[in-house]
């Protein structure tokens, strides 16, 4: 049985994120996504102009009178969303936790892609994969999605994107949008991520909280790791610590952006500090254009 305060999370996520969608995310959505290709509709009469190359000669022989194919986009998608369920999610020291803000952009994104009616499915990963629900349409399936990322506790603490990345190639067979929401806070799945890349319309969503980047000044700190349980003590007092540290976030920073210009591979920063709605709404703007 679902405790009730899960049940009120939902629907105060679904309440939000139902009028940024309605409101902000449902056009961009519709016209940033491309469906699969073009399926045949209908046809009618030719008129000079027109490419002759989409006659339809069955049509034509039998009325004696030239008729061409009317094609249009196939507008259903599969959109899968990979959540980071591992421990390094549990931490926030703004407005929200990073799996609290992962649930919310997976609701948003979810909710944009039934509004469309496309299929959404969902795969839960920490060292390996959790949990995986296979993509179907509706409101009550989306809800459900929803209510697993609130509700669901992984097992294992680690991360490994490539193991949750080959599981994506080794699943989903047909070409798919793929939300990939995670802190990337990991080492060796380039290889896995390009291949995903190409097979898929791969997004990146990262994660972070502003503490990750600049400690505050609070004297000594005994910090634990939540992924590995590893317990070391951190001077935040020492200005000389406290800039070490960040010119050391900053320079993996800049290193993991360069590996995202490289491998094609796009990227959409979400702090927990701020609202998410201007950096999805300005990555939606930009790959408009691009496209």
């Amino acid at each position: 049985m679902i405790p009730r305060e899960i049940i009120k999370k939902v629907r105060r996520i679904e309440i939000r994120t139902r009028g940024l969608v309605n409101d902000l995310f449902s056009g961009e959505y519709h016209s940033v996504f491309k469906g699969r290709g073009m399926s045949f509709s209908e046809v009618r009469e030719y008129v000079p102009g027109d490419d002759i190359r989409l006659i339809d000669w069955n049509v034509t022989a039998r009325t004696g009178d030239p008729f061409i194919k009317i094609f249009e986009e196939e507008r259903e998608l599969t959109v899968i969303l990979m959540v980071d369920m591992s421990a390094s999610g549990q931490f926030g020291t703004a407005s929200k936790l990073k799996t609290e803000l992962a649930a919310e952009l997976a609701a948003v994104l979810g909710f944009s892609a039934i509004k469309n009616n496309d299929k959404v499915g969902v795969i839960f990963f920490t060292d390996e994969v959790e949990k995986y629900i296979p993509p179907k349409k509706g409101r009550s399936h989306i809800l459900r999605v929803i209510r697993e990322i609130l509700y669901f506790t992984p097992e294992k603490k680690g991360t490994s994107l490539g193991n949750a990345l080959d599981f994506l190639l080794h699943t989903a067979k047909r070409r798919s949008v793929v939300f990939l929401i995670s802190d990337f806070m990991n080492e060796g799945y380039w290889r896995s991520l390009k291949v995903a890349n190409r097979k898929h319309d791969l997004i990146g969503v990262q994660i972070h909280d502003p503490a990750e980047e600049d400690i505050p000044d609070i004297g000594m700190v005994k910090v634990k790791d939540p992924e590995t349980n590893d317990v070391f003590w951190v001077d935040t007092g020492s200005a000389a610590d406290r800039k070490a540290v960040k010119e050391l976030r900053e320079m993996n920073k800049t290193e993991f952006m360069d590996a995202c210009r490289k491998s094609r591979f796009d990227i959409i920063p979400i702090s927990t500090k701020e609202d998410y709605v201007e950096p999805l709404m300005n990555y939606f703007r930009m790959r408009e254009k691009r496209f």
